[in-house]
């Protein structure tokens, strides 16, 4: 290419061994010529001659999906979106040719299913032998297909030698319902298939423990199910899911060295973009591989989504970026060095030197990753060579614009003339099968495009090199069988204080780690609360209305809590097989900093470790966490082996004496494996936020820490009712769930009575009662409500589903004085945040000292009542967050 000539250059080739009919080629490559001969606007696209043939040539098969460009009734291509996964674009077949030659024979592979009906097909991938063939196929579809209805989805494989064709699972004996949908089937190199798909085998087994029915949970956007990567053995049985992000994992690869690659789509709280991640075969190991905070690098710096990820021969990762939808089913091909970066611009400590960046398109054409005309084009899909070119096999279309002007409207190339011309509008894509060599930046065609048809999802049979097998980890040899058996894995942080590689600890762990030093009340992090996404059914089973959710757009429940060491160390159970986040918290049970902002999961009997906690990415800080070896651990822990923490028990049943290297939480919990009955019973969290000193010495310093007892059982500190069932309440289980509803929890704080009597004087604090936080006064008459907050349960005016009360907390609302509109007030409570500025204010009116005055509001909420606000605040202030409780709201 030479971009600064602005123009196309034709490349000469030798003759092929089979060439196509001197006619046949002729009006390939003139065809071709005519249409690609000025498409570009700032720089030129290669376009190699095909009649000439040599290192183009592939001598193995090639597969790819042709389809109709999708277009609506008044003939408008109809866009796809990277987020929805479910909906078909017919007709489409699956094709072969015997090799990437123009003169190759094409071969419909579908053609004895789909018979002339209306199918379509994607997701095209080989075996690493070259021998087979998987895809996803879904049909034969009706006019107007429900999208939700069978037929759905389905894995089909292809045999080469033999031309057999059939579906994996047989839909006869497949023991999930017609409408689970599967999808981006990939080989593993032990003859396994890794897929994505709805059928959420384990994750329904859940919604069964936690005591609703099983269903398929939709995606965050909750427009679909959502599509999460299981694994099935080679004949369609032993299904089972290896992943539980609460949206689609999709485009599942496998690394040379075995681990599983693909697209994730974050849509965590906060959250809302595709970019790379990686585990084991098992779901063991999952972690962030590339691109979280790299999504600005579209074109003009605009943002991109990470999809298609394979890995090329040099171990380097070939990519698809481009926006969600709106760009003709395509973007650019970059190539990444994830080996040595987690971030365009950020490696791993090990590559520390590097700059980046570390992805580089795959051409210096001028592809455009965003809506209207490209002058380089659009790459659909790509699939790198294994013989030592890096060519790449592509599904590419060239820009062509709609020339109005002309009777009946003309495609016409985009020269720089007409791209410079005002509205102008982008052609109907024009996708075919191309051979592109980023060496030489050269695109040489294999068919010619036609009009109409898009010829997408392209692979290439060619064997090479199996990946290295990675085996299931197996419950007693590589997993601790307890663990197992009880559902859980462990997750093992070894300071909160340590942030992105830094000890933030005032001044240093060691310090807060010491009783005699630091006394245990002056500790910032003294909890961490395990939190859980609610799954939401589809529409047809529960149709919740916008006022089920409240203040959040997501429910969430919690799992547990468990105290952090003095070091800032936390050594815990989590339930298995679920998506979960953590918050760390303070003496009051509230969170300090950012929620975490990514789904967790592990697997059970799975120990999963990291160093600490992180600062939330920023556009003047785009750091990544999450994958190992971006950061060196700021807390070596113990420094000698067999030598007691400073100021701790020394001797005897409550001493934890650290190996080398060890935290105080890996210490206690080592310690506790080996000598409690039940073994590790102090490594179980529980749903009270209780707190006792295990650590400091007494014999050596007085600064004990004082007991925390934030107890939902308290009986010298009630709650009018408990979010949780008993059996939780004493003896936690990975079943267990803390589940807040406004109505059912929160209201009946401000509606319980709070009589008594002082010093022989009645009162009554009742928070609701009429002449108080009540639009009435004792006599019945209207009156403003104290503090202009009204917090009865009657259905309130802008939002009737939910409580006046609910609305006036989180809120800004409008004060009437006098019977005139007065000025806005509120919100009162931070929703999301127990710590933020107006739920402090709120507290405080609580707290001893407060200048909540007229009257003073001190000791009105007990600390169990104070701690359930909190919890609840910090989630999120949900109205409901179960979304099967007899009195949600729905539409």
């Amino acid at each position: 290419m030479n971009a600064a000539r602005g123009r196309h250059i034709l490349m000469q080739r030798t003759a092929r061994a089979a060439p196509l009919p001197r006619r046949a080629a002729f009006v390939l490559t003139a065809a071709l010529v005519t249409a690609l001969a000025a498409c570009s606007g700032g720089g030129s696209v290669n376009i190699a001659n095909s009649q000439r043939g040599d290192p183009a040539t592939v001598d193995f098969p090639i597969f790819y999906v042709k389809r109709t460009v999708p277009k609506n009734a008044a003939g408008v291509v109809q866009q796809d979106d990277l987020r929805v996964l479910r909906d078909a674009v017919p007709s489409a077949d699956l094709f072969m040719r015997a090799t990437a030659s123009p003169s190759a024979t094409e071969t419909n592979i579908t053609a004895r299913l789909t018979a002339g009906a209306s199918w379509d097909v994607k997701d095209v991938d080989t075996s690493a032998d070259g021998t087979k063939v998987a895809f996803a196929m879904r049909g034969p579809l009706a006019m107007n297909q429900d999208p939700k209805q069978p037929p759905s989805w389905r894995i089909y494989e292809y045999v080469i030698a033999t031309n057999n064709l059939h579906a994996v699972i047989n839909p006869a004996t497949d023991p999930d319902p017609l409408t689970v949908n599967d999808v981006s089937p990939h080989y593993l190199p032990d003859g396994r298939i890794l897929f994505s798909s709805t059928r959420q085998t384990q994750s329904k087994g859940i919604l069964l423990d936690e005591g609703k029915p099983q269903f398929e949970a939709q995606d965050e956007d909750r427009n679909e199910s959502a599509f999460v990567l299981e694994v099935m053995n080679a004949d369609g049985t032993g299904v089972h899911q290896i992943s539980f992000n609460q949206s689609h994992d999709r485009d599942a690869t496998v690394l040379a060295n075995g681990r599983v690659l693909w697209s994730r789509w974050d849509h965590a709280p906060g959250k809302d973009a595709m970019h790379l991640y990686s585990a084991n075969p098992d779901g063991t190991d999952l972690e962030l591989y590339y691109g979280a905070n790299s999504h600005m690098t579209g074109t003009n710096n605009t943002v991109v989504e990470f999809v298609q990820p394979r890995q090329m021969q040099d171990g380097r990762t070939l990519a698809l970026i481009r926006q969600y939808t709106g760009v003709d089913f395509g973007g650019n091909l970059v190539i990444i060095d994830g080996a040595h970066y987690a971030e365009n611009t950020q490696p791993l400590a090990a590559n520390s030197s590097l700059t980046g960046p570390a992805q580089t398109p795959a051409t210096t054409n001028p592809v455009q990753t965003i809506p209207g005309p490209s002058p380089g084009g659009r790459f659909n899909s790509g699939y790198p060579l294994q013989d030592g070119t890096s060519r790449i096999l592509v599904s590419w279309s060239q820009c062509r614009l709609i020339d109005n002007t002309q009777t009946p409207p003309a495609s016409v190339p985009c020269t720089s003339n007409a791209l410079a011309q005002p509205n102008v509008q982008a052609a109907p894509p024009l996708y075919s099968v191309w051979m592109f060599d980023p060496v030489q930046n050269t695109l040489m065609p294999l068919m010619p495009p036609v009009e109409g048809i898009m010829v997408t999802d392209v692979a290439v049979a060619q064997p090479h090199p199996l990946p290295a097998v990675i085996l299931d980890k197996v419950p007693g040899v590589d997993l601790d069988q307890n663990l197992v058996n009880a559902g859980v894995g462990v997750i093992d942080i070894r300071s909160v204080y340590d942030i992105d590689g830094v000890d933030t600890a005032n001044p240093n762990i060691p310090t807060v780690a010491d009783s005699a030093k630091t006394p245990p009340g002056q500790r910032p992090a003294r909890f961490m609360r395990l939190e859980k996404a609610v799954s939401i059914p589809d529409r047809t089973i529960v149709n919740l209305s916008p006022a089920a959710f409240g203040a959040s757009d997501y429910m969430l429940e919690i799992l547990g809590y468990a105290p952090i060491e003095p070091d800032g160390s936390v050594q815990i159970e989590v339930p298995a097989n679920v998506a979960f986040r953590v918050s760390v918290l303070d003496a009051n049970a509230r969170r300090v900093g950012s929620a975490q902002g990514v789904w967790l999961q592990v697997k059970p009997g799975e120990v999963v470790k990291c160093n600490g906690c992180h600062t939330p990415a920023s556009a003047q800080r785009p750091i990544s966490h999450g994958r190992a070896g971006l950061f060196a651990s700021a807390w070596a822990g113990a420094a000698v082996a067999g030598v007691p923490f400073p100021h701790t028990i020394a001797a005897g049943p409550g001493a934890f004496i650290p190996q080398a290297g060890e935290t105080m939480g890996e210490a206690r919990m080592r310690v506790s494996c080996a000598n409690d009955n039940p073994p590790c019973k102090q490594m179980v969290p529980g749903v009270n936020v209780t707190y006792t000193d295990v650590w400091t010495d007494p014999a050596q310093t007085p600064n004990v820490g004082a007991p925390i007892n934030y107890r939902y059982d308290d009986a010298t500190n009630p709650i009018p009712a408990i979010p949780t069932t008993p059996v939780c309440v004493t003896a936690w289980a990975a079943n267990c769930r803390i589940v807040i509803n406004y109505p059912e929890h929160i209201q009946k704080l401000w509606d319980l009575p709070r009589t008594g009597m002082v010093g022989g004087v009645a009162f009554d604090h009742t928070c609701s009662q009429a002449g108080c936080h009540n639009p009435t006064n004792a006599a019945g008459a209207a009156q403003t409500p104290a503090g202009n907050l009204d917090l009865t349960n009657s259905a309130s005016t802008d939002v009737p589903q939910e409580f006046t009360s609910y609305r006036q907390l989180l809120f800004p609302h409008n004060t009437v004085i006098m019977g005139q509109p007065g000025p806005t007030v509120g919100p009162y409570m931070n929703a999301g945040s127990a710590n933020g500025g107006a739920s402090k204010a709120f507290f405080s009116c609580f707290a001893t000292g407060s200048g909540c005055t007229n009257p003073s509001h001190t000791g009105w909420l007990n600390i169990a009542e104070l701690r359930l606000l909190s919890e609840w605040l910090d989630i999120g202030a949900q109205y409901f967050n179960n979304p099967f409780d007899p009195a949600v709201p729905v539409n």
